[in-house]
């Protein structure tokens, strides 16, 4: 299928060609010209459209497939992290933790405060680590460690103390404060009782963070991703996005979710309108507002239909915290919808959910079924009557599969404290598509991987593939191929208002790709997240090329 009879800039043969196009889903060879697909089919098609100038890759039987998308993630906060102490790609062992803070501290005597994050709950006993323990590796400077997944932080007792935190300091409504049996603050700070440190600590500077994101975009290319949304934009955060973009730095495509700050109400909204109109630079748009409902379920802040269990079947009486007033929610996402916003929510625990999407349901009773494209994230645990109100009102199933497994977190720090009937209704990717609700992939990444092959593994498997030899975490739940990639691909360029121009091959749309280093088509399941990227394309112009490429 030709577009045009002047030669391309580009041509890929010889592979096998997922285009995740419903008309066209399979192709053997495509071409591009000025950044678009100008023809899709077999080698054939394309011959005609070779001349002196056109690149041409011969793909060797390997999956070329659209750019990854990933709908949640945290690229800032990662590029600012990759410059301090990060430890999400160490074992999760405590003196592993201590060992590599203590070598970094004294590697920089001359910073006033050690910073870091990235440690797992599955580390430490019950998932809180002590201030004790942080004193081994830094005892002469504050310290602050945020985890994994961003709801608590690690501080020594240098930090605590400069932050005044005591047995007296009450308890915040949004967070808890780890406590030892005496009352003494222990060291783990839950959910907003960690801003009674990070408070103290300065934010980077719009050059910093400029620098950490080239660091977190090249990191992404690497991965095959071409476009994300970043589910955690303050206005500082935002102000480096721009600068980026404004020095020509920014590749991929960017949605940036302001931040909903929950101490907080309408009087925020005139100012994400004002930087919505001077955000947009280049590849960079900030027309979503991301609000975080609730918390986790290892620290007992997800918001639940059904109390939590205190580790032994009894029940505990706590159904974990709403970040907003869910009658407010309604009120601000009527009000965001009728401005134009997307919303993207942090959605976890059943009740959460439900409320997320009454407060979707009240803004398309209050302004009728908008292009809003609103998307929830994460989706521990949801009720099997909240699946086909999805598709009732058209909002994204913001899917984060890695975690989708029997890990430690899930055995040690979820299933046990979690009734049965509920633990049975976790990740229920499913059953959610099989009710109609679109898929939408995300990372989270720093909380997780952001390499997609290794998510839809998981995806099809519900097995890690860090410990391939465990069960299935509920099979019934498991996604095909097909369907798991398009979260990533035609999923998130829905939620990002891009998939008429990406998410698929197609001709007219634009050149964003990714060659994979074999045929994923052909490869095991329980061997998926072994698949790696070769080269990652941004309209047709190369943004990672491994020199494996050109290599049989």
């Amino acid at each position: 299928m030709n577009a045009t009879s002047a030669p391309a800039d580009l041509v890929l043969v010889g592979g096998a060609v997922m285009t995740m196009d419903a008309a066209r889903p399979s192709a053997r060879a495509v071409a591009v010209s000025n950044g678009r697909f100008v023809a899709i089919g077999d080698e054939a098609d394309v011959g005609d459209l070779v001349g002196p100038r056109t690149r041409r890759i011969d793909l060797r039987g390997r999956t070329l497939l659209p750019g990854f998308i990933d709908s949640h993630c945290h690229p800032v906060m990662a590029g600012v992290d990759l410059m301090r102490c990060p430890l999400h790609e160490l074992p999760p062992a405590v003196e592993v933790y201590v060992e590599t803070i203590r070598a970094y501290a004294e590697a920089h005597p001359d910073l006033d405060w050690v910073l870091g994050n990235g440690w797992y709950m599955s580390a430490f006993p019950g998932g809180t680590p002590a201030r004790e323990e942080l004193d081994r590796a830094v005892p002469d400077r504050p310290a602050f460690f945020i985890n994994r997944d961003g709801h608590g932080g690690w501080a020594n007792s240098r930090a605590l103390q400069l932050a005044g935190v005591t047995a007296e300091t009450p308890d915040p409504p949004d967070g808890r404060i780890e406590r030892a049996p005496n009352g003494d603050p222990q060291g783990t700070l839950h959910e907003g009782a960690a801003r009674l440190v990070d408070r103290l600590i300065h934010d980077p500077s719009v050059e910093e963070i400029a620098d950490g994101l080239a660091l977190a975009q090249a990191y992404l290319h690497r991965l095959g991703i071409t476009a994300w949304q970043d589910a955690w934009v303050t206005p500082p955060w935002l102000a480096g996005y721009r600068r980026f973009a404004q020095q020509g730095r920014l590749t991929a495509r960017v949605i940036a979710g302001q931040w909903w700050e929950r101490t907080q109400g309408e009087e925020q909204i005139e100012g994400f309108v004002e930087a919505r109109a001077s955000a947009s630079v280049g590849r960079l748009e900030a027309g979503t507002v991301k609000i975080m409902t609730d918390g986790v379920c290892e620290n007992y802040t997800a918001s639940v239909l059904e109390p939590y269990l205190d580790g032994h079947g009894g029940s505990t009486g706590n159904r974990g915290i709403d970040f907003v007033d869910p009658e407010r929610l309604k009120r601000y996402v009527t009000k965001l919808d009728g401005l134009g916003f997307q919303v993207h929510f942090h959605a976890l625990g059943d009740r959460a959910v439900r409320q997320a999407l009454d407060a979707v349901e009240a803004a398309r009773r209050a302004n009728g079924m908008t292009d809003m494209r609103p998307h929830l994230a994460h989706l521990q645990i949801v009720d099997p009557a909240d699946w086909p109100r999805f598709r009732e009102l058209d909002a994204g199933a913001n899917i984060q599969p890695f975690w989708a497994c029997n890990d430690d977190q899930m055995r040690d720090l979820t299933l046990p404290f979690l009734p049965a009937g509920r633990a049975a209704l976790q990740y229920p990717i499913a059953s959610m598509h099989r009710a109609g609700a679109r898929l939408v992939g995300g990372s989270d990444w720093t909380v997780s991987t952001p390499d997609v092959m290794a998510e839809v593994e998981v995806a099809v498997t519900r097995i890690s593939p860090e410990a391939r030899e465990r069960e299935p975490f509920l099979p019934a739940e498991a996604i095909d191929l097909d369907t798991a990639l398009r979260a990533f691909t035609m999923g998130s360029a829905w939620a990002n208002h891009r998939d008429d121009t990406t998410g698929s091959i197609e001709v007219g749309k634009l050149a964003d790709l990714v060659v994979m280093d074999r045929d994923i088509a052909r490869e095991p399941a329980n061997r998926l997240g072994d698949a790696r990227v070769l080269v990652t394309l941004v309209e047709g112009e190369p943004v990672f090329e491994d020199p494996a490429l050109e290599t049989a």
